[in-house]
């Protein structure tokens, strides 16, 4: 089985810029470097057709590039306790236009369509059952911004699960054109 999902990885000097940021927050399980990414669409547990299937398809998804920026912080949760904290990225139209060509790209090889919804973003941290100080951070990190950057490319991404957290590998990349 594989963990597939696909995503953007942005420049190294928006990513160093994030990774200066982690920290001050209790419980929290900061992303590494390899680990930050905008998620375009997850794809989950597949079998080997199924990986060759979705890496050929997205081969045939057209799009021009984009220029995006962070800008803000978030977080996500459930039940009164806080799952993520994320770095926005804006403008949200382009990246979820790409977002919905991939979904329908994925769907055409017996994929079900993403049922959530599109907010693109760079998770900076996840947490297990204990967090604190999030509020601190995001409100100490409200007016974060980037300068542009451009979106040429996007990959599709194998995710392996171990004690230290998820690791990825590139699988394929494609050109935006």
């Amino acid at each position: 089985m594989h963990r597939l999902f696909v995503a953007i990885r942005p420049p190294a000097d928006i990513r160093s810029r994030l990774l200066g940021l982690m920290q001050g927050v209790k419980g929290a399980r900061w992303q590494d470097d390899e680990q930050l990414h905008i998620t375009l669409r997850f794809i989950g547990e597949v079998d080997g057709r199924q990986a060759e299937d979705a890496a050929a398809v997205l081969d045939s998804v057209r799009a021009s590039p984009v220029s995006v920026a962070v800008a803000g912080v978030g977080s996500f949760g459930s039940r009164g306790r806080t799952n993520a904290i994320w770095a926005g990225v804006r403008p949200h139209e382009p990246l979820a236009h790409l977002h919905r060509k991939i979904d329908q790209a994925l769907v055409r090889t017996g994929l079900e369509p993403e049922r959530r919804a599109y907010l693109p973003h760079i998770t900076l941290a996840r947490f297990g059952r204990e967090s604190g100080g999030v509020e601190a951070f995001l409100a100490d990190h409200a007016g974060l911004a980037s300068p542009p950057f451009e979106i040429a490319a996007f990959g599709l991404y194998e995710s392996h699960l171990g004690h230290e957290g998820a690791s990825y590998a590139l699988v394929q990349r494609y050109l935006l054109s």
